[in-house]
């Protein structure tokens, strides 16, 4: 992975696994076994999808930047959708308890959003390619024609 993804996924994840971790803790109090192993499974689905998502964009970032913004638009409404099927699946499961699982899915994900914007605002990647001086180059002389 190149030192940019690296710059934004771990400030991303490491926040988004601490309010993890808080909710699986507040839901075992409330509601007990079923309502932590809830909340361990919207984080880690939280977790993953974004994670996945943000390493499919740099990726996409690098290779194919014309595509960037379609790519992203794709993404998101990828990530809508399984998340939809999973929530049709698991609707009226006993398996863990639904209200936990929901809330940690939804905090964890806006705490996913937040940590990665300010992963950017604090990144400072450039945006442009820096070009050599003119000076740099063969047959220029450096001063203006």
């Amino acid at each position: 992975m190149r030192s940019n993804d690296a710059q934004i996924l771990l400030p991303t994840a490491l926040p988004s696994a601490a309010v993890g971790l808080v909710a699986v803790a507040i839901s075992a109090v409330v509601t007990g076994g079923k309502g932590a192993i809830g909340a361990a499974v919207g984080a880690a689905l939280a977790i993953a999808f974004m994670g996945a998502g943000l390493v499919v964009l740099q990726r996409t970032a690098k290779s194919l930047p014309h595509l960037f913004q379609a790519m992203g638009m794709l993404l998101y409404v990828t990530q809508l959708l399984l998340l939809f099927v999973f929530l049709g699946i698991f609707k009226n499961t006993e398996l863990f308890h639904f209200k936990a699982f929901a809330f940690a899915l939804l905090a964890c994900t806006i705490t996913w959003i937040a940590a990665q914007a300010r992963a950017y605002m604090k990144a400072k990647i450039l945006y442009v390619e820096p070009t050599p001086s003119s000076a740099a180059k063969p047959g220029t002389s450096g001063s203006p024609s």
